[in-house]
This record gives structure tokens, sequence and C-alpha cells, in this order.
């Protein structure tokens, strides 16, 4: 099971309880009513127009001595527009897509985009505003916290345009805006994280927000006042929660390897027996392992490449050691469930498990070894096959054909067919339902044809 990252819920970013009444050192307020129609302990919901401005006060709330060395500096804020949930924005962002602020510029294309904007006029107290060509969602500037600060932002998608299904009155997909704010580190950089906060939102057609706001509000009015007492009253004004900061994402060339054929193959698999040999080892860990002998220093550059930037200041004192320390309840008690859970897997160095498993061995061409060391008069003492492990999570022939184009080191356009053989010898196209069907840690023999 695949554990949400922090922020795709509200219940999952919740600060822990003892926390509530924290001040953050920033607050962003959304000038945009919350639906009426959101329960107590959901999220708040905010319906907003596309191509409309919409202002986000950006206030200091520090306390009197509380982060002294950005008095009189500016700070720099990342404004996104992403999905609700990140694995959807994974899949279906697209960086390159053209940003128009009419809707069939992403509803008519192959590829869809968040397109976000600011509306510079109607702004006041930013700097430099800057949006990245190659991340539509994104917009950045800096700001100085002791002036007054507000941008309005323009979002240029409707929520309906990545439903899978467009029959009319499907449900649209929530959207979620999130400010990360940065301070200048040494080198003239805004690196440091210092707060993020985010809210959801759902985009709709010019004047379609208020009609929903309009229609949510006229369904509570007929509820009875016991019914109402479920959920949240609508407030004039949204403000952004504390979250997760939006992570980096780091992109990995694997080149293949020169000494392989580079010609077209197809790949046949035949079912096996026996079990491999030996238990391969899981593939390494994303994050590398906090160490005991680490400083209080290390401790906190570990903190921020594992995306757990909320806590530094938290455990600004703790060492290596004292975090390894920490029991499961600890770390759930400081942190809150969700990134509690996070942060104790991280520590231990716990990884997730695969939905599936399975071995391969290319036995036919290790026989083929075998044998050319008996024609050369090599003793060959016994016939040892070796076996490799491969993890699926999407359980597709797509990902089952990149993950053995990284075993043997060549790219995936190199293989054009899977088969599996089937009875009386027959080759059976492997399909993603054939692989759905497959009983885990189950052994292939692989075999390679020359395609055609």
């Amino acid at each position: 099971d695949v554990l949400a990252l922090p922020i795709f819920k509200q219940e999952e970013s919740s600060l822990p309880p003892e926390n509530e009444n924290k001040i953050l050192p920033f607050q962003y307020v959304l000038c945009a009513a919350t639906s009426p129609a959101v329960k107590l302990h959901d999220e708040t919901l905010t319906y907003l127009n596309q191509g409309q401005s919409y202002e986000i006060r950006m206030l200091d709330n520090r306390k009197i001595g509380e982060l002294p060395e950005i008095n009189g500096k500016l700070v720099k804020s990342i404004f996104r527009v992403v999905f609700h949930d990140r694995r959807v924005h994974k899949r279906l962002v697209h960086p390159r897509v053209p940003c128009e602020s009419a809707p069939s510029s992403t509803a008519n294309g192959s590829l869809l985009s968040i397109c976000a904007t600011t509306d510079i006029p109607m702004s006041v107290g930013i700097i430099d505003p800057r949006a990245n060509p190659t991340q539509l969602n994104t917009v950045e500037f800096l700001w100085d916290p002791s002036k007054r600060t507000s941008v309005f932002i323009q979002v240029h998608c409707i929520s309906t345009e990545f439903t899978m299904r467009k029959h009319g009155g499907e449900k649209g997909v929530p959207f979620r805006v999130q400010i990360d704010t940065f301070k200048e580190n040494e080198n003239g950089e805004y690196t440091e994280h210092l707060h993020s906060a985010s809210c959801q939102i759902k985009v709709f057609k010019p004047k379609g927000a208020d009609r929903k706001q309009k229609t949510d509000r006229e369904k509570m009015e007929k509820r009875t006042p016991h019914e109402k007492e479920k959920y949240q009253p609508s407030y004039e004004t949204t403000i952004l929660t504390e979250c997760s900061p939006w992570p980096e994402i780091t992109y990995v060339n694997n080149a293949p390897s020169p000494g392989f054929n580079s010609s077209h193959s197809s790949f046949s698999i035949g079912e096996g027996n026996g079990s491999p040999n030996h238990q391969p080892e899981p593939p390494p860990p994303i994050a590398d392992n906090l160490l005991p002998t680490s400083t209080p220093q290390e401790a906190q550059q570990w903190l921020h490449r594992n995306r757990f930037s909320t806590f530094s200041r938290l455990f600004r004192n703790f060492s290596g050691a004292d975090l390894l320390k920490l029991t499961r309840e600890d770390v759930i008690q400081i942190c809150g469930p969700a990134d509690g859970i996070r942060l104790f897997n991280a520590l231990k160095g716990r990884m997730v498990r695969p939905r599936l498993t399975i071995y391969v061995c290319q036995e036919s061409q290790q026989l083929r070894d075998l044998q050319q060391k008996h024609e050369d008069g090599d003793a060959v003492t016994s016939t040892f096959f070796v076996y490799h492990a491969i993890y699926l999570e999407e359980l597709t022939a797509v990902e089952l054909t990149e993950k053995l184009a990284q075993l043997f080191s060549i790219s995936s356009q190199q293989i054009s067919q899977i088969y599996k053989q089937g009875p009386t010898g027959i080759h059976v196209l492997i399909s993603d339902e054939m692989i759905q069907n497959f009983q885990d840690e189950s052994c292939f023999v692989l075999d390679t044809m020359k395609g055609e």
C-alpha cells in the first residue's frame, strides 16, 4: 500500500493538536469565500472562476524577535496551482503546453497543463515577478514582509478539463493553491525554507463559481438545524493552512549500455518451476539513511533533503542519535499522524512494499554459456542459474517493458513485444490484465527473439 503524501488531504497535513495555536511566521489569505457544504472536520473548499483575478494577502505574522535575520530584507515566495492529489499531478501535468486564457488551450489538446499567472497591475508590493516558461503552474516573486503585499492571481484551467469522462455533470478535479516562502542564504540564493501553506480549490468557467456557491448555500438552508451542525460555516476569506514544502524533482538520465545489440527484440517469458537460488536485494532507498553519529547540523540537512523542512526548527538541537531514539508514538505526537508516520519510516529506512515481485532469469543464455565452456574443455561443476528481481507498482505491460530494459541496460524502444509461453508452446501477448493476474514472486525464464 502506498502512503499518501502529507499535503494530499487536509487531515493528513494538519498540525498536531499541541501546535494548533502555534503562531506561524507568515499568513496567506485568499480573498474568496469558502463553500458552506463542507463537513466540520474536512478541509475548506473554495470555488474560483477561470481567468478571474483573486487577491492573496501576504501577511507578516512574526512575534517580536522572531526571525530577526529577515528584518529589512526580502523573501521569495513561489506560488503554485497543483492537483490536490500529487500522484495525479505527476501523471497529468505537462510543463511545455502553451499557456492561454481560453479553456480550449488545454481541453482540445493532446496534452494538459495547469496554468497560473499573476495580475501585475493589481498586485501590490511584489518585486521581480517571474513565470517559468517550463512550469506553467508556477509563479515566483520577492516581497518585503514589513510592507503591505498583495498578489492577484488567475487560474486559466477548469477542474472538469481533467476528468476522464466528459458527458456533462461530472465532478471536477480539485486543485491546490500552495505558497512556499524562502529566505536568502549566504550565497544570495533564496533556498532556505521558511514557511509553506495551501488551500483546496475548484475552478469553474466564468461565473460558474458564483452559481456553485449559491447552489451550496441554498442546499444548506434546506437542511435541518441538526444537520447544519455537521457542516462548517462559509467564511468570506480562505486562510491557507500550513503544509509540507513542495519537493524539488530530480531527473535521472539512464543511458543504455554501449555493448548491447541495438536491434529491436521480442522477449519471450517462460514460467519456471523452481525458486531463485538467492534472494535479490530490494532496490536501494531513495533517501539516504540518518546515522547515529550525525551532528545536529547534518541532521538538519537530512531533514531538508527528505522533505521535513517544516520541522527543522523543531528539531534544530537534535543529533542523529536523538532522532533515531524517538519511538513511533513520539514522532506522531510531535509531527501529527501523517508526517509522523512518514518521518518514522524515513528514520528507520523503511521502504514501501511493491505491489508485485517477479523473478526473471536468462536461463537459455546461461545454458549456452555453460555449453560453450564444456566445448572449450573447461570443467563445469554444476548448473547454477541466477535470477533477478523485478518490482512492479503499476502492473502494466509498459512498466514491465521499462523494467526489463533497465535490467538489460537497453532502451525500452528496443523491446517490441513481450510474450508468455502458454499451453502447447503457444506465444501469448502479455497485457495489463495478464500482469495483474500474475502470482506474487513468480519465476520466469527469459528468451530473446530477433524482431522482424
